[in-house]
């Protein structure tokens, strides 16, 4: 039996009672094969520990993903696109292994890789991120179509996580996905950005935020996150970052 439910895992201390007794009922599967994992054994398997592999060596200055040369220091899309985000940053290459990991956290109800993903943004990038001084985390909202079918935000859920890691506050229904967009994975850049066209709206007034860190499972284009920052810069925030659990190398 899986760990499905985010409100009976969200916010566990490791060291807690109620973090044995959960282990014991509902053994951990493994983040990125799903194999089961041994009492107390960690978030991944033995075998899985090289195969998700870290953002390294050079990276653009702009959206974050690995270069081919270390002569540049933007990749070929942040040349020609205007990105209205200040920065962007991926923990992982989204290679085969991590692929099928997202996958079955998004689409398969593995809510428990969350834990994962968090400690992993926390791990690589948590010098950036308190260095952001952010005043919110906000995750990409769904559709509440698509919310009601899935059952759960997974950004959300990681974002929920590396608060509890850096204790930044999760604003989760400040921006609201109003359109019920076709997926993304099978568009171009400009399908992208038609398709996510007037998709998102403020739920209120966010004077109070100065600061903010944007938080996804994957940046591919990063149509999605300029919609939502050319949104929250309108509405008067000076500086957003995005950080996702991985991201692909430039198209």
């Amino acid at each position: 039996m899986n760990r499905k439910g985010s409100q009976v895992s969200a916010g566990r201390s490791k060291d807690s009672l109620f973090e044995v007794v959960l282990d014991i009922l509902y053994p951990r599967h493994c983040a990125v094969c799903d194999e089961l994992l041994p009492f107390g054994g960690g978030l991944i398997c033995g075998d899985c520990e090289d195969k998700p592999v870290p953002v390294s060596g050079p990276r653009c200055m702009k959206c974050g993903r690995m270069l081919y040369s270390d002569r540049e220091e933007y990749c070929s899309d942040c040349r020609e696109v205007i990105h209205f985000y200040d920065r962007a940053f991926s923990v992982f290459v989204y290679n085969d292994a991590m692929q099928q990991s997202i996958f079955r956290f998004k689409y398969q109800g593995k809510q428990e890789y969350a834990d994962f993903y968090a400690e992993s943004i926390y791990k690589y990038l948590g010098r950036e991120i308190m260095g952001f001084k952010a005043d919110a985390l906000i995750p990409v909202p769904l559709h509440k179509d698509r919310l009601k079918k899935r059952g759960y935000n997974q950004a959300s859920l990681i974002a929920g996580r590396l608060s509890k890691l850096t204790g930044i506050k999760v604003e989760e229904d400040l921006v609201l996905r109003v359109a019920a967009t076709m997926p993304q994975k099978n568009l171009n850049r400009e399908e992208r950005r038609k398709n996510l066209k007037r998709a998102f709206l403020l739920s209120r007034n966010i004077v109070e935020l100065t600061r903010v860190i944007i938080v996804d499972d994957i940046y591919t284009t990063g149509s999605t996150v300029d919609e939502m920052s050319l949104l929250l810069k309108e509405a008067g925030v000076r500086e957003i970052y995005v950080v996702t659990v991985c991201s692909g190398t430039p198209l």
